[in-house]
């Protein structure tokens, strides 16, 4: 694997994920202002294991592309999506908006319901490897992903004001970007032992 090849594909990446970043906050914007409806903690509690899932589904794709084995297909998918799954829907927007003083509470779904977040990689990880289906579901990953980081920034910030949400999109589009190109990328070929791979994009 060489680094040239993951920021390669990482550019493929990003107009798409700047894309849904800005339609992630026009929706925001549209739920706030026109509805009138606040983002709760529910709007990410749902985000998130589909996020899970839809990440789980591409990693193992990719994983069983080159070795059909089910059961490592299955751990890496599940591993790879719970990890940094976390890492882009929690941790980067958790870090971000404490870096903005925004006080953004602490809230990680695998240890508060580990049954929710371990099926929803389970399956994930099971359709990925049955249908080696990777391009599609990717695209559907990175949505999920920029709903989920946003969503997440919104309902755990008890100081979070609307003049923030350009900000938010800096945390948001890195949040996803690091994580989906590692997800979708790296990690699967990092347990091939293979040469990175185009993801078709």
């Amino acid at each position: 694997m060489r680094i040239k090849e993951l920021i390669h594909e990482t550019k493929h990446h990003v107009p798409f994920a700047a894309a849904a970043t800005f339609i992630a906050i026009g929706v925001v914007l549209f739920i706030e202002y026109y509805l009138q409806l606040g983002v709760s903690e529910g709007s990410f509690e749902i985000f998130h294991p589909l996020h899970v899932f839809a990440s789980a589904m591409v990693t193992s794709g990719i994983f069983y592309k080159y070795k059909s084995k089910m059961i490592p297909a299955l751990l890496v998918g599940i591993s790879g999506a719970i990890i940094i799954g976390s890492l882009s829907d929690v941790v980067f927007p958790w870090i971000g908006g404490n870096l903005l003083s925004l006080h953004t509470h602490f809230h990680l779904p695998i240890i508060e319901e580990p049954a929710l977040i371990l099926g929803s990689a389970l399956v994930g990880s099971f359709i990925g490897a049955k249908t080696k289906m990777t391009s599609m579901p990717h695209f559907i990953h990175v949505g999920l992903s920029v709903f989920a980081s946003l969503f997440y920034l919104l309902a755990f910030s008890p100081e979070f004001d609307v003049s923030y949400l350009v900000i938010s999109f800096v945390i948001t589009f890195v949040a996803v970007i690091v994580p989906c190109c590692v997800s979708d990328i790296l990690y699967p070929f990092f347990f091939l032992g293979k040469k990175i791979k185009s993801c078709g994009c």
